[in-house]
């Protein structure tokens, strides 16, 4: 497989997942599209497979930076590693602090409180999930990966067994989050201090971006062959499988990142990847359509964040005395096309549109942000 091909495949994926991402996170309405909203709780819908399946693709990369990267010496493996994981953290973190100004009922600009701020959140995960893959690949062999990634899924599920319930504010991910860092510093988007990307569910989605990374070295090594496809595509089936097994004793569940969610989104992700390499490596259809999806595989990092910044950007502009951009938008333009739940999407789907139009002007450009 050529290193062009592979590298489509990856970016198709990934840009796929940012696509369907800048949807989900932008529905800005006043009713939302039902069939772009997560499981209230236990229970799984497409959205759900959005952001494992974007930790899955950073472990897919990873198997193609992953020679170049050691090849750097012990001690600048390290700083790399460490540099990029406090970086996108700090991006992450800043992003949740962004626009650091709000306007009190006064129409004054005051500073925002950086004690309020969310000190976990999306790039954060995704940061501290790459950190601790990409150490534990670059200094263990292969079978104590594998061990280790088990221990996880299994240690985890005995911590929410034993350290109180299956509940959202009686797991003990909460109670330990409530501690470490405090509810000013929690996502409070459920009506409560519980985050979704908390310290202790950080640890069983480091293993999405492990499998992500061996079915990487997989198609990095052999990924031409009918046979390494099907292996994908059989692990796929009997990850989802064990998944639907453990469901009945540990709920496939999001907001928790339980094991079986774990094992249950890395088998669809293997099952898609599979599909992919698929189609743009042993078929002759049209492959034109992936270029849409190139777009944004290629800037990932970039796009996502310009996708969290203008939003807040749209609430800040004023385009009359109490109407933002955002409303003007979303509410005077798209609801007055279709009202209800259908505006929201039309106004989100836009928006995304919006987003790839940069990437798109950036790509042409070959102007690419890298970490």
């Amino acid at each position: 497989m050529s290193t062009t091909q592979r590298f489509t495949a990856l970016d198709v994926f990934r840009g796929m997942t940012l696509c369907f991402m800048i949807i989900v996170n932008n529905q800005y309405g006043p009713a939302a599209f039902a069939p772009l909203e997560h499981a209230e709780w236990d229970g799984f819908t497409p959205t759900d497979l959005v952001f494992p399946s974007f930790l899955f693709a950073v472990g897919n990369a990873m198997a193609f930076t992953m020679p170049r990267l050691q090849a750097m010496g012990n001690a600048a493996v390290l700083q790399k590693i460490l540099k990029r994981t406090l970086l996108i953290f700090l991006i992450g973190y800043l992003l949740s602090w962004f626009p650091f100004f709000n306007q009190n009922d006064a129409g004054e600009w005051i500073f925002k409180p950086i004690e309020n701020t969310r000190i976990f959140g999306v790039l954060q995960r995704i940061a501290l999930c790459y950190g601790m893959a990409a150490l534990l690949i670059v200094y263990l062999p292969n079978r104590t990966i594998y061990i280790i990634s088990a221990v996880v899924l299994l240690g985890y599920w005995g911590l929410l067994y034993l350290g109180g319930d299956y509940s959202m504010l009686g797991n003990i991910g909460t109670k330990i989050d409530l501690w470490m860092i405090g509810p000013n510093h929690m996502y409070k988007g459920e009506g409560v201090p519980f985050d979704p990307e908390g310290f202790l569910s950080t640890f069983p989605s480091i293993v999405n971006v492990i499998i992500g990374y061996y079915a990487g070295v997989a198609l990095r090594n052999k990924g031409k062959e009918y046979e390494t496809i099907t292996k994908i595509l059989i692990a796929g089936v009997v990850l989802v499988a064990i998944a639907y097994c453990w469901n009945y004793c540990l709920p496939i569940n999001k907001k928790l990142w339980t094991g079986s969610f774990v094992l249950y989104t890395c088998g669809i992700d293997l099952l898609l990847i599979g599909c992919l390499v698929f189609i743009l490596d042993k078929t002759n259809y049209n492959k034109s359509w992936t270029y849409f999806f190139e777009v944004f595989g290629k800037n990932p990092l970039f796009i996502y964040i310009l996708s969290g910044i203008i939003p807040d950007l749209f609430g800040i502009i004023k385009v009359g005395p109490d109407q933002s951009l955002g409303d003007a938008l979303a509410i005077g333009f798209f609801q007055g096309i279709a009202p209800g739940a259908l505006g929201t999407f039309l106004f989100s789907v836009s928006f995304m549109l919006l987003c790839w139009l940069i990437g798109y002007a950036m790509d042409k450009k070959k102007w690419y942000v890298r970490v």
